[in-house]
């Protein structure tokens, strides 16, 4: 296969792979602009003054009303903990806003199926419960300090803009916030900028997965993910699977084409379940919690955050094979053999239209200007 056939096979790939998930982009990008356009985000500090369960589950809530954007999770983590709120609901927060968000579900079960997206989210939660039991353990007061003296110097990371944006319209009954221009406006305004917010994720996880789909042999990935040896895989995976997530710089909604290439090539359940958890581990964001924290509470979030990680995926793993749950079949719709007109492409003009509409309506209403304050 010569170069130009080889580019031409994994481009068509990363195109086939976006036409399959651009409808249910637009569906999950839509459903998390009308969420953030009637939940306000100045209630946060308020409700996340401790690591109690009540806190905790109030930040996964919280969390799944937000962004998909690592980064953004990551920014407005920060900026609720200089303002007070706790640390540890801070990063439950962070972890909720990347694995239970609308568009990410939404895409993993279109892609993989419903088992991966409830492994999801039964997994958040529970991940979300061992970084706190391991934060009790290991994250001392004089840390927590250390932390918020360094996060009070401002260092500039990625995103803050997009996390600070608060257009919630919280007079009316839902309906009507939704509905009227201001609430219309709102939605318009989220919809578009979490769309520039993660496009470069999207894009880059495209082409690594069409890439890896086009140019891995299969006995490559069977080799790797200790296919021949299934009680060893089982444990393997979910070591693995973050290891491989860092490696690919992707994150946000981006990591799920590639979690689908990684699970027909044959990692475990547990194992295609953290790497998709794995997006805040990322090189370029690891930088980011450096700034942020410092070095010592950054190292901390890692190595909590990898170990909750591993240990949620391997729970998630047992628990689905106990009720049988785990897909028998390594099918993940990555590409169809050809773009053809059938629902899927039914679904993509009708949600490009809805598009087509919030982003006049963000043109119309000085979206522009505030996008350039964003990043």
């Amino acid at each position: 296969m010569d170069i130009v056939t080889a580019l031409g096979h994994a481009l068509w790939m990363a195109f086939a792979m976006f036409w399959e998930i651009l409808w249910p982009l637009i569906l999950g990008f839509g459903l998390s602009a009308v969420v953030q356009a009637v939940v306000s985000k100045s209630e946060m500090i308020r409700l996340l003054p401790n690591d109690s369960p009540k806190s905790l589950a109030i930040a996964c809530g919280l969390g799944a009303a937000s962004s998909s954007c690592s980064y953004a999770a990551v920014a407005l983590a920060r900026s609720i903990f200089r303002k007070g709120a706790d640390f540890t609901a801070a990063m439950a927060f962070e972890l909720a806003s990347t694995n239970l968000v609308a568009e990410l579900t939404i895409i993993i079960i279109v892609l993989m199926g419903w088992q991966f997206a409830a492994a999801e989210f039964i997994g958040g939660p529970l991940m979300v419960v061992l970084m706190a039991l391991l934060f009790r353990l290991f994250l001392s007061r004089k840390l927590v300090t250390e932390a918020r003296t360094q996060a009070d110097k401002g260092l500039k990371g990625k995103m803050e803009g997009h996390a600070e944006m608060d257009m919630s319209v919280t007079e009316g009954s839902l309906w009507q916030r939704i509905t009227s221009k201001d609430g219309l406006t709102a939605i318009s305004h989220y919809f578009v900028m979490d769309w520039a917010a993660v496009w470069k994720d999207i894009a880059g996880g495209l082409l690594i997965a069409g890439a890896l789909a086009a140019w891995v042999p299969a006995n490559f990935w069977k080799e790797f993910f200790l296919v021949s040896h299934p009680v060893a895989a089982k444990f393997w995976g979910p070591i693995v699977g973050p290891i491989v997530a860092v490696l690919s710089f992707v994150c946000s909604v981006g990591n799920i084409p590639l979690a689908a290439v990684l699970w027909n090539g044959g990692i475990s359940f547990g194992g295609v379940i953290a790497f998709i958890y794995a997006d805040l581990l990322v090189l370029p964001i690891i930088d980011i919690y450096r700034k942020y924290y410092g070095w010592k509470v950054t190292g901390l979030i890692v190595g909590v955050f990898y170990i909750a990680m591993v240990l949620a995926a391997l729970l998630v793993e047992f628990l689905f094979q106990a009720l049988g749950l785990i897909p028998s079949q390594r099918s993940a719709q990555i590409v169809e053999t050809s773009i053809s007109f059938n629902y899927t492409t039914v679904l993509n003009i009708i949600f490009l239209a809805i598009a087509a509409f919030l982003l006049v309506r963000f043109f119309r209403t000085g979206g522009p200007k505030m996008m350039s304050h964003m990043a």
